[in-house]
């Protein structure tokens, strides 16, 4: 491995659980001249309920997680140690790990674990970065390449990636050999090793941002999952009054790379508009994972997948048919009273396939988030009505988390 000398599309996302946390206080500790020390803590504890319409029972997860560790800087350079470590308060739920046995309750991917999360060493200079160890990717809107923050184990690589920026123009390029999972120091699967090459450069004109993108994923194991990713995306925001207009356009192919024993291309669209007024959203969008002719379909191994295709979880691998989600939805943000700003969201999913004509499903999402202080507390709920893929499911999270 390289160490230093691996949605929906829409509002109030993990309110209270940011991909990324930024630390509360005013800045870090200067312990000596010119060389600072930035404390990373970052703790939640949830709860996750999933009922099932198949023989699993239905599954009640209590769980806490922590990330502990910091970082010190000095002249441009930093060095970041950061370790991770989850614990079942409640157990009754299938944590996917093979030597836990038959567990007799539907899946909830959080298993206990101990591990180092990021461990780092990075230069930033006057428009540029270089980063080496074990660290956290997301680029873009995590659709290809992200955290999976959602998850209480983080996806981190170990990676070297550099950065630049020249006036409008911005590359980010990562070689990565392995995907540190979400699964866990006790899973099997708790690393995907490969050669994974991960390439953006984007341009921003005033309110429009284009960005093209190219993902090589050779893996040494997973092999039906090494591919091949080229693609756009142009994003605009544009202010009209008190009226905000979000729009969004994408497009990708998808090819076999590597050793992948099967040959196919796949087409990935995207197409999202929105508007903010006045504490209120409202977005709708269509997102196609093609297919090639119902044998293999367009897969993002790499992704943040909780954030796409409903909060349920059931297309975290795309069907071989391939799938379309139509889907809509709306937010508002308000206070009561004294009491801290209340952020709420309802998105309703469509699914289907993109060969064959099979209706999938559909699914209503919906959350409220909210902030005590420091502390961040959010409530979802995401129920999946069946017609031809997977089960009928319900899933309920309610959490709290701090970070520092």
């Amino acid at each position: 491995m390289i160490m230093a000398a691996c949605g929906t599309n829409s509002y109030a996302q993990d309110q209270a659980a940011k991909e990324a946390p930024k630390q509360p206080w005013g800045g870090p500790v200067e312990f000596a001249e010119g060389v600072t020390f930035d404390p990373i803590i970052d703790a939640r504890i949830r709860l996750e309920t999933s009922e099932q319409a198949n023989a699993a029972g239905d599954a009640t997860a209590v769980t806490a997680r922590l990330r502990f560790g910091g970082e010190v800087k000095t002249n441009g350079f930093s060095f970041l140690a950061e370790a991770e470590g989850s614990l079942a308060i409640v157990d009754d739920f299938n944590d996917t790990l093979p030597g836990n046995g038959i567990e007799p309750f539907s899946v909830v991917p959080d298993p206990e674990t101990v591990e180092l999360n990021r461990l780092q060493i990075a230069y930033k200079g006057d428009g540029y970065g270089v980063t080496v160890g074990r660290q956290r990717i997301i680029l873009g809107n995590s659709r290809f390449v992200g955290n999976v923050g959602w998850r209480q184990n983080e996806q981190t690589f170990d990676a070297i990636r550099g950065t630049a920026k020249i006036g409008p123009v911005s590359v980010d390029a990562t070689y990565s050999n392995s995907q540190r999972t979400i699964f866990g120091s006790e899973s099997p699967n708790e690393f995907l090793d490969g050669d994974l090459v991960l390439l953006n450069a984007g341009v921003k004109a005033g309110p429009i941002d284009v960005t093209g993108f190219a993902y090589l994923i050779d893996y040494d194991t997973r092999l039906a999952f090494s591919s091949q990713t080229y693609g756009l995306i142009a994003k605009a925001t544009i202010p009209a009054g008190g009226l905000k207009i979000n729009a969004m356009g994408s497009y990708a192919r998808q090819s076999d790379y590597g050793n992948n024993p099967t040959r196919y291309d796949a087409d990935y669209l995207h197409g999202e508009l929105g508007m903010d007024i006045s504490g209120f959203s409202l977005k709708a969008g269509y997102e196609q994972l093609g297919s090639d002719g119902g044998t293999s379909a367009f897969q993002t191994p790499l992704a943040t997948l909780h954030k796409f295709n409903g909060w349920a979880d059931l297309f975290l691998t795309t069907p071989a048919n391939g799938l379309q989600d139509v889907y809509a939805g709306g937010g508002y943000t308000f206070k009561i009273g004294g009491l801290p700003a209340f952020k709420t969201a309802v998105v309703y999913h469509d699914f289907s396939s993109d060969t064959g004509s099979f209706d999938y499903g559909s699914e209503w999402d919906a959350s409220v988030g909210f902030k005590l202080g420091k502390v961040g507390l959010l409530v979802k709920y995401a129920n999946y009505q069946a017609d031809t893929f997977g089960v009928d499911t319900e899933k309920l999270w309610v959490q709290a988390g701090i970070s520092f």
